[in-house]
């Protein structure tokens, strides 16, 4: 276990700063009357896994959340760390699960349910909502030390020397992943390694299911639409699409080529849509010139779905930034919907031709 030393002596440890630090009795009734201080432990149940498939599977994705505030973890002392996390489920159980035997404290900000990362980026996990948890949990009066463990992913939304001016405490960013913060809490040193950010595969399709099945109103929206004027192959092909954008790319992501996730989602999507443009230029018909025209509708619609869906995976990933994301939606949103537009329009030109002059396709 690694205890934080006393404010006036950075060198010394527990065993050489006088008095025994003071040990909070951590039954529930004495817990209602040192500033509401909540008991956590390290376990992680089956309820708890429970509540960690459904948040991967979007499954009641707003109840996913543990009351903000201050909480026990072990039996802390004075003088134990600080840890922040959000209150997101996810975010707060992969923290506690990787304190076993560690006597802390876990500042839990309130973060409407976002995790770390994503809620610094919208500043809901950011310096005021730390600031305000400092002082209502009363954590100057529990802990001797002024030091708070923020993980790096949280760095974007919490500027340390302003919580220093605003509350004394200082603020010391930890590694990116929780589980480095055994080894991390031994000299209090974040290797380049702990530093360096991963989004691996695994990482990346963990996220997919959520991506998908938070999107049902639209996919079925868009699925309706194009089956309505594209026939057969327009139903397959939006499901192609869509299927492309959420599954295959984060897959493939680090693959594409281009920076942005937008031009990699229409060079991806131009790829899995190829074979259904193909397919329509090649048919014959009375009307040739039909299915030239149904295979670039395709071109113009299918593309934009995936590169959109591309888009919005901006918001699961490390790769980006927030000034990066707001500058692709400004640039690339609107060649979107113009080259959606324009080919929805074409889709429903050739539909009535189609029908008053006995073409047809399918």
């Amino acid at each position: 276990m690694s205890i934080l030393p006393k404010k006036e002596d950075s060198n010394c440890g527990t065993s050489c700063c006088g008095p025994a630090p003071m040990v909070l009795d951590l039954n529930t009734e004495s817990l209602s009357k040192q500033k509401d201080i909540k008991i956590a432990t390290s376990e992680i149940t089956a309820a708890n896994r429970l509540d960690h498939l459904f948040a991967r599977l979007g499954i009641k994705r707003s109840e996913h959340r543990v009351e903000p505030g201050l909480y026990a973890l072990g039996k802390p002392t004075r003088n134990s760390p600080v840890f922040v996390s959000a209150n997101y489920t996810l975010s707060f159980d992969a923290l506690r699960s990787s304190l076993v035997g560690i006597d802390g404290y876990i500042l839990v900000l309130d973060t409407k349910g976002v995790n770390v990362w994503c809620a610094a980026g919208k500043g809901t996990f950011g310096t005021d909502e730390l600031v305000f948890r400092i002082e209502v949990t009363g954590l100057a009066d529990v802990v001797d030390h002024r030091v708070l463990i923020v993980p790096q992913l949280g760095a974007t939304g919490v500027t340390a020397h302003k919580v220093k001016s605003r509350t004394g405490f200082k603020v010391e960013y930890g590694p990116v992943r929780a589980s480095d913060l055994p080894e991390y809490m031994k000299d209090r040193r974040a290797t380049d390694e702990m530093r360096r950010v991963r989004f691996t595969l695994l990482d990346r399709m963990v996220l997919a299911p959520v991506e998908l099945l938070l999107m049902p109103k639209i996919l079925l929206v868009v699925i309706l639409g194009i089956s309505l004027i594209g026939g057969v192959m327009g139903v397959f092909s939006a499901i192609v699409a869509i299927l492309a954008g959420t599954i295959l790319f984060p897959m493939l992501l680090p693959l594409l080529p281009t920076k942005d996730f937008s031009t990699k989602g229409f060079i991806l999507g131009f790829l899995v849509i190829l074979p259904f443009s193909w397919n329509a230029f090649m048919a014959t018909d009375t009307i040739w010139w039909l299915h030239k025209g149904l295979a670039l509708s395709f071109l113009l619609i299918m593309p934009p779905i995936t590169a959109f869906f591309a888009l919005n995976f901006t918001g699961a990933s490390t790769f980006t930034s927030v000034v990066g994301v707001k500058k692709e939606i400004y640039r690339y949103v609107p060649i979107m919907a113009l080259m959606f537009v324009i080919g929805v329009l074409l889709m429903i030109v050739l539909r009535l031709i189609s029908i008053t002059g006995g073409g047809s396709y399918v």
